[in-house]
């Protein structure tokens, strides 16, 4: 079993192509909880119960019902959210099985938790970085993840000509997010006395 980082993951594509949006990054964060959440507690019944030749197959079947169930849901909740990120939400299904075979799922459900949550902030991090800068808005969208149909409100808007289009496309966000982390890598921080 790997150590318990979601590193080979496949985080990567959701976390560039959706997050063009505040409210894109946390629909998906969102739905990448539930569809985990329930994937882990269903594999932690299954697990002893599989012969280890289906074992792939059967989590295979059971990711791909999970984030079908959790993609008819968000048409039901809010067709314009489903539309914005449906593509991503079939990638979360090859996402718990990647993260299955990484043992992810047998480390201890705090460390799963801290983990989520991590991603969840940098996805709801960038998402927020890129429509600042890229559309100029802050919260545009948001209506949808309440459900509501009419598109009124379009956010708070910081800039009357939009923003920088790079921004939300997936070039720019890996341009930011490459940014970032060199930002975080040169942040000076305290080294312990030797």
């Amino acid at each position: 079993m790997n150590k318990t980082t979601p590193q080979n993951s496949l985080m990567l594509a959701p976390l560039l192509g959706v997050t063009d949006l505040l409210v894109s990054g946390l629909g998906v964060w969102l739905v990448f909880m539930l569809v985990t959440g329930a994937f882990g507690l269903a594999m932690r019944a299954l697990r002893s119960r599989l012969m280890p030749a289906t074992h792939v197959a059967a989590s295979v079947l059971l990711a791909a019902t999970l984030t079908s169930c959790a993609d008819l849901l968000m048409q039901t909740w809010s067709l314009p959210w489903q539309q914005h990120i449906g593509l991503y939400i079939g990638l979360l299904a090859l996402q718990c099985v990647v993260l299955e075979h990484n043992g992810f799922f047998l480390s201890h459900w705090r460390e799963r938790l801290r983990l989520s949550g991590l991603f969840g902030v940098l996805m709801i991090s960038l998402g927020l970085l890129r429509e600042l800068i890229g559309n100029g808005t802050l919260g545009a969208h948001l209506n949808w993840l309440a459900g509501a149909t009419q598109d009124d409100w379009q956010g708070f808007v910081l800039g009357s000509d939009g923003g920088l289009r790079l921004a939300t496309l997936a070039p720019g966000g890996l341009i930011l997010l490459g940014l970032l982390i060199a930002a975080w890598r040169a942040w000076p921080r305290p080294t312990p006395a030797n």
